[in-house]
């Protein structure tokens, strides 16, 4: 069976900032506090004690986590979890993902389990401290069309509503029919039935998409103890009416990420700040505040407010008021004794450039650690690898590049007319010497008759690969069909499959395996056969 450690840095699959981020280039480490090392939790433990030591703010986050779970049934270890938030010595490990219907691709799963195997870690080197898995719910965000579709064995299954406010609120009606459709595409078998049960328990028995979801996590990783968080509370909100209140009057955000993104010129910037990094959220609407004219309006109503008057809103309805993706990590880190976050490549993009905005607000910038990224071949697709002669550094590579290296591997000759060409430039050379002893247009035309003659050579290596592609055609195609199984449409298998087209086959064992092998430090790139 094939295997190869593939690292973030060789896979292909992540942009040059976060490469260089992995790679701790010297440019970027003003960007973040401290690189995810084990040994580097100590330092955090210290800073984020000192910054973090409020009892109050302790004795609110567990109230509300108990108000949020007071209709559900939960394990022991979560309950345990969530009372040992009030102590001093417990910090949390947390990650975030939106509310994507049935978990939407696998990689919610990758984030969760890096989280819970990081605080497994952490106890073993600091036991003298506790490590809360949490989960947020981005209940709050209002993009529906990214979270309202999974995709299960090549079929897209949708639930087509309208939204407009934030997405935790949403009325699961109408997902009867979405049930109707999944369930018959799911077929026979225990593990169907429990998927089956899954759904039908999730979304047909919560009133809204925010309690089906933590319904859902809570029934896949309860025995783990994660501890699932919605920041849409009153009480939560209240803690973050200080900075909110800074957000309106000074815009602090503004500056200090436009301070930062200089120092990202040689990235793609994954968000740009707004001048107010707020949005006023009801039921059915979250729309940015903007501050025109001198006085606070709520876009796209006829919503005003004098700065009084926002003010005193803010104050009394502190939950009216929704951070946006600038500054919902700083409400994360406000109201978490958090030590690290763990987000995919995108995620971390935009982490990088809010550090100097923590600062200013006088909070700990967490670490920040790239989730788990995982292949699942089956045995049976590890087989085919065995006999194709490739190996899992292979399927990571660009489609033409694997067909390409593979002919050459293949031809019983080589394809590469690289000799020729050295050979055909040195004997250029002694006209390029007569040429110089000439006339200009003598080395003009020898220079053109060299590239024809190396263009010539480079058009037959593309002939004679094309030949020897026709030649092996038959093995080239069983290469391509296995590659377009590992990655379909060309991309990460995580960001296009749903987990349950792997439960309905392996069970249980699938999150069993993944909480077994996966390791969020090592930054590799998992592969996980699965039988």
């Amino acid at each position: 069976m094939p295997s190869d450690c593939i690292n973030y840095q060789n896979s292909g699959y992540f942009s040059k900032l976060i490469v260089d981020y992995l790679d701790e280039k010297s440019e970027l480490q003003s960007l973040y506090n401290r690189f995810p090392k084990i040994e580097n939790f100590q330092e955090q433990i210290r800073e984020k004690s000192i910054n973090f030591n409020d009892k109050h703010k302790r004795q609110v986050l567990v109230e509300s986590l108990e108000k949020q779970y007071a209709n559900f049934v939960i394990s022991d270890a979560t309950s345990a979890n969530i009372q040992l938030l009030i102590e001093d010595n417990t910090f949390t490990i947390t990650t975030g993902h939106q509310l994507n219907l049935f978990t939407g691709p696998l990689y919610f799963l990758y984030k969760i389990v890096s989280t819970i195997n990081l605080c497994k870690e952490l106890k073993l080197v600091y036991p003298q401290f506790n490590f809360v898995p949490v989960y947020w719910m981005a209940t709050e965000d209002h993009d529906f069309d990214e979270i309202n579709y999974f995709n299960f064995k090549n079929q897209k299954i949708r639930w087509n509503r309208e939204s407009f406010g934030p997405v935790g609120r949403l009325s699961t009606e109408g997902l009867e029919e979405v049930f109707e459709t999944f369930s018959k595409e799911l077929g026979l078998g225990t593990n169907a039935d429990f998927i089956r049960d899954l759904f039908k328990k999730s979304y047909l028995e919560h009133s809204n998409l925010a309690d089906a979801t933590r319904f859902l996590a809570n029934e896949l990783f309860k025995n783990e103890g994660l501890v699932i968080l919605d920041g849409d509370s009153h009480e939560l909100k209240q803690l973050f009416i200080p900075y909110a209140k800074k957000e309106l009057l000074e815009q602090t955000s503004f500056e200090k990420v436009n301070e930062t993104l200089p120092k990202l010129n040689d990235y793609n910037i994954q968000v740009n700040p707004r001048e107010i990094n707020l949005f006023y959220i009801e039921d059915d609407l979250r729309e940015r505040i903007v501050f025109e004219d001198g006085v606070y309006k709520v876009n796209n109503t006829n919503t005003t407010f004098a700065e009084s008057e926002i003010l005193a809103e803010l104050e009394n309805n502190p939950k009216k008021f929704s951070p946006n993706v600038i500054l919902r990590p700083l409400y994360q880190e406000v109201i978490l004794p958090n030590l690290c976050y763990i987000g995919g490549g995108g995620e971390i993009a935009y982490w990088l450039e809010l550090k100097s905005n923590f600062e200013a607000n006088n909070v700990t910038f967490p670490m920040l650690l790239i989730r788990n990224s995982v292949l699942l071949p089956s045995e049976k697709q590890a087989s085919k690898l065995d006999k194709l002669a490739l190996n899992w550094k292979d399927m990571f590579l660009s489609q033409q590049t694997l067909i390409d290296n593979k002919t050459n591997e293949l031809s019983n000759f080589t394809i590469d007319f690289s000799v020729q060409k050295e050979a055909l430039k040195k004997q250029f050379e002694g006209l390029h010497q007569i040429a110089n002893q000439t006339d200009k247009s003598f080395i003009g035309a020898v220079k053109a008759q060299e590239a024809k003659q190396i263009k010539g050579l480079d058009h037959l290596e593309k002939r004679l690969l094309k030949a020897e592609r026709k030649n092996h055609a038959d093995q080239l195609e069983r290469i391509t069909l296995i590659q377009n199984e590992l990655f379909p449409n060309k991309s990460l298998q995580e960001r296009q499959v749903n987990f349950s087209v792997f439960y309905s086959e392996f069970g249980p064992s699938l999150i069993a395996s993944l909480l077994e092998e996966l390791k969020p430090l090592e930054q590799e790139f998992e592969v996980l056969v699965l039988k």
